[in-house]
């Protein structure tokens, strides 16, 4: 299908003044100044700043392209994304705001870095960091897939598609590089407002427009596809899928590198607190997002590429200025997400892995221009691989889900858990890791997320193990597992008083 070329203009036009936005908001030098200031902004975002920046960080175009492609193709499956972000929406209320205080107090960039010096191992960190780095890159990939997508609807016949992807995250990677986390931060104002405005719009004239009002709609959804409103209860994507897939992703969610990074740019822990309380309004835009694949499922042509199916949906549907409106809403949805992606993977390998087991000795301001640089190695990374294996993103990002959630004893269970040991929690994640790798190569999943598998092996070894190992720390001063426990220590004090 032709492109639309006022829609491409529109589209360019805004995704460049964001960009523009973007280095500007790095123009003060000590936004570079060091790693923390870079990466994590000196943590001084308040709680609307960290709402804006996390809901541009977790809502991608991804979410809203894949959520569509997954109603359009497969129904009421999609709605997993509801009960997983809530999910890890309601836990981060609790362990989030721990885990920010025990960061600052060390200035910890990472959740490598968290391990490494709650564990005293840098093998740990090093696990962690690398878990981070891998299954990043097929993420950021399909923020290059969104763009190029979007791209392709509103460009073809106009643009050569690939090089202006290219062009485009190499700007991301340019304006990440000198702002750091600010340039993401402030741009994703402009993204989150046009999310909530045109999508917001999309969801109540597109029904309106094909079947006359959402009513008319839900009725010919009852009575000609009554399979996409319910979930299969057989098949390997049934029930038992969709429930444990929910979990899973609702316990990795913010396990996440790029999400971990939003985290630790708060101010206070109080504004971690209230960004669980108000992030899940995002999902009231996803719901009815969801429903904009069903839509498109009667609208467009039988045998439609469910990867395309909103974007053509919108095509069809428009005059240029709103398919321009829109198809930006979606490149920024890539790009801004993209880059608090490479924030986090650059900080994992420098950090991590280039400054603790590489170079220890290496100078702040050198770490800090290391960091900064990866930031244009991932993003090269990424739309090499994507380039090379486009069909494989999807998939790849799912497995990257049950990959990173393998991480979440190892940080959650270890903010409460005083006695847990280093040797169980690295073998529980090698454990983890290796059945979720051949459950997902097998094929054996019995209509179970393979993620889950892996988290039930890792858990299931850590505890088991961790007795034969607890003799190591029982008996050993440790100040930092004190402070992290400092209060339930004060807690046996005062019971103890009470008792006598």
């Amino acid at each position: 299908m032709q492109g639309n070329l006022t829609a491409l203009l529109i589209t360019s036009t805004i995704v460049l003044v964001v960009v523009l936005i973007g280095f500007l908001a790095g123009r003060d030098k000590s936004n570079r100044s060091s790693v923390e200031e870079w990466s994590v902004g000196g943590r001084r975002f308040g709680p609307l700043l960290i709402w804006l920046l996390i809901g541009a960080d977790l809502y991608t175009a991804y979410t809203f392209l894949g959520l569509t492609s997954t109603a359009y193709s497969g129904g009421s499956l999609a709605l997993f994304a509801i009960p997983y972000t809530i999910i890890a929406f309601f836990i981060s209320f609790f362990f989030l705001p721990k885990l920010w205080k025990f960061s600052k107090d060390h200035k910890i960039t990472t959740l490598a870095d968290y391990a490494k010096i709650r564990f005293g191992s840098k093998f740990l960190s090093f696990l962690i960091a690398i878990v981070g780095v891998l299954m990043l890159i097929p993420y950021i990939d399909l923020q290059l897939a969104g763009i190029q997508d979007t791209l392709t609807v509103a460009g073809t016949g106009f643009i050569n598609v690939k090089f202006v992807v290219i062009v485009s995250f190499f700007l991301v990677a340019l304006y990440t590089f000198f702002s750091g986390i600010k340039g993401p931060t402030y741009t994703a104002i402009i993204k989150d407002i046009l999310v909530w405005v045109i999508m917001l719009f999309l969801v109540a004239s597109l029904p309106i427009m094909h079947f006359g009002s959402w009513g008319s709609m839900i009725d010919k959804l009852v009575v000609e596809s009554p399979q996409l409103l319910t979930i299969p209860t057989t098949g390997p994507k049934g029930i038992p899928w969709f429930l444990t897939a929910s979990l899973v992703s609702g316990l990795a969610l913010f396990m996440w590198a790029h999400a971990a990074t939003g985290v630790f740019t708060a101010k206070s822990a109080d504004a971690l607190r209230k960004n669980a309380i108000f992030l899940p309004l995002y999902n009231v835009v996803l719901i009815l997002v969801i429903f904009l694949g069903f839509v498109a499922f009667h609208v467009l042509p039988e045998g439609s590429d469910p990867r395309f199916a909103l974007l053509n949906l919108i095509q069809m549907s428009y005059g240029g200025v709103i398919q321009g409106l829109s198809f930006a809403t979606i490149a920024l949805a890539s790009l801004i997400p993209c880059s608090i992606m490479a924030i986090g993977a650059s900080n994992l390998f420098a950090n991590n892995i280039y400054r603790d087991l590489i170079n220890p000795k290496v100078t702040p301001a050198k770490l800090t221009m290391i960091t900064r640089s990866m930031v244009f190695v991932v993003i090269g990374l990424a739309l090499v691989f994507g380039m090379v294996f486009p069909s494989a993103l999807v998939s790849l990002q799912l497995l990257g889900v049950s990959g990173m959630v393998q991480i979440f004893p190892a940080i959650v269970f270890s903010l409460y858990w005083k006695n847990q040991t280093k040797e169980a929690t690295i073998i529980g994640l090698i454990v983890g890791l290796i059945v979720t790798f051949t459950v997902y190569a097998t094929g054996t999943t019995f209509g179970i997320y393979e993620g889950f598998w892996g988290l039930l092996a890792n858990v299931i070894v850590t505890v088991a193990l961790n007795p034969f190992f607890v003799k190591n720390i029982k008996n050993k001063a440790n100040p930092i597992i004190d402070q992290l426990f400092a209060k339930q220590q004060q807690s046996k004090i005062m019971d103890i008083k009470k008792g006598a």
